[in-house]
């Protein structure tokens, strides 16, 4: 009879204890996170940084979306890639078809 009781307090401490972890954590963790990514930030914001640079290599593959598109071609159009970096990031995706207007 009185097994079980203690069997169901112990069970109500743990799963108390659980969760105490679980708020102590988060806000460890949080005040963690506000402690190193707003200096951080800070100083992206205050160096004007770019995004992050995947390799040092051609400029156009450091960050694809900072790659003009005819940047791989500019020694000439028919030049190979002599990068190893160009040979593992996709093309861009197609650009649609643009018109030229004369006034």
């Amino acid at each position: 009879m009185m097994k079980h009781r203690l069997f169901i307090g112990f069970t109500v401490v743990e799963i108390a204890v659980v969760l105490l972890l679980l708020v102590h954590s988060a806000a460890t963790v949080r005040r963690h996170e506000e402690e190193t990514i707003r200096p951080k930030q800070e100083l992206v914001r205050v160096l004007r940084l770019s995004d992050l640079s995947l390799w040092t290599e051609a400029r156009y593959t450091r960050h694809p979306s900072q790659a003009d598109l005819f940047t791989p071609f500019q020694d000439f159009p028919v030049s190979l890639e002599h990068f190893p970096a160009g040979s593992i990031i996709a093309p861009g995706a197609a650009m649609p078809s643009t018109t030229l207007r004369f006034r």
